[in-house]
């Protein structure tokens, strides 16, 4: 399934993209009933496990053939939310591609570099992202985030997948000389806005294998980067894995992976041209759709 958020009247709440539109569920839950394990949010889904899965499946089948199209809504009309709006954690994979590190000019890990993000950094499909005042060099980051589905402590490689609920495109935007002035990372990652997620949360069964999917960014159309997740140094397993073993992941918790080469800060010093108010940045991941944002310079 492909699960989204967008605005309502009741505020924000749980779509599903589907042949027809995307079926308002809470609307249609009101208009038609349904069982009470049928999920209403993003969180009851993610925290409901393989019981919510199957009650939600269920539900847009039944709405489906029910063929009632006013709850079938136009994605195109709507406001988009982040797919995932209130993630436990938002932990953050650094230098996760070879020639990433290489035309970063920092040495290839020997472990996952892990820094992270916070909820302010949220942002959703088509809002504008505000480049600050304070930052003249921010860069886009094309990433496949994973979204974990039950707790997970400690767990093994082989069944690291299994923890996970689904995937989506993030863009993990990066003031280049906020995240340079010190040693930590932290302060040109998290400014306001710095992790659009979406548009859609694609379901794991849906995706099937998440180390071999082509991942694309584009600026203003022209593609700037373009790679596969097979090239990813720790895969998305050993990841989960990996983090598993030092703070315990709960549902909703976001994982981003990594961005391949061909980022702004890798290009010669004299091809730097960062991003600037008005451009449209789209990130772009096989079978997850196309994650677009336009760049508004802070007055």
């Amino acid at each position: 399934m492909k699960l989204l958020t967008f605005y309502a009247e009741r505020g924000l709440t749980l779509g599903v993209k589907t042949d027809r539109g995307v079926l308002d569920v809470a609307a249609s839950v009101e208009r038609h009933g349904g069982t009470a394990a049928v999920p209403q949010t993003i969180r009851q889904f993610l925290e409901g496990g393989e019981e919510a899965f199957q009650a939600l499946a269920a539900h847009v089948r039944r709405m489906e053939s029910a063929g009632e199209a006013q709850l079938f809504l136009d994605e195109e009309s709507l406001r988009f939310g982040p797919c995932v709006p209130e993630p436990g954690k938002i932990i953050c994979v650094g230098l996760n591609y070879r020639k990433h590190a290489e035309e970063s000019n920092m040495a290839v890990p020997e472990y996952p570099v892990l820094f992270n993000k916070y909820s302010n950094a949220l942002a959703a499909h088509n809002d504008e992202i505000t480049l600050p005042a304070e930052a003249q060099q921010v860069d886009y980051e094309a990433e496949l985030a994973i979204v974990i589905g039950r707790r997970a402590k400690r767990v093994k490689r082989e069944e690291a997948l299994s923890y996970v609920a689904g995937y989506c495109n993030a863009n993990d935007l990066s003031a280049r000389d906020l995240q340079m002035r010190t040693s930590q990372w932290l302060l040109g990652k998290s400014c306001d806005g710095f992790s659009p997620l979406g548009p859609y949360l694609v379901t794991s069964d849906e995706v099937g294998n998440p180390n071999n999917l082509e991942i694309t960014s584009f600026v203003n159309g022209d593609v700037r980067q373009h790679s596969n997740t097979s090239d990813m140094i720790f895969a998305c397993d050993e990841i989960v894995h990996y983090i598993s073993r030092y703070m315990t992941l709960e549902p909703g918790d976001v994982i981003l992976t990594g961005t391949p080469e061909g980022v702004i800060l890798g290009y010669p010093k004299e091809r730097q041209v960062w991003l600037k108010d008005g451009d449209v940045v789209t990130i772009e991941i096989e079978k997850l759709g196309r994650l677009t944002n336009r760049m508004r310079r802070e007055a």
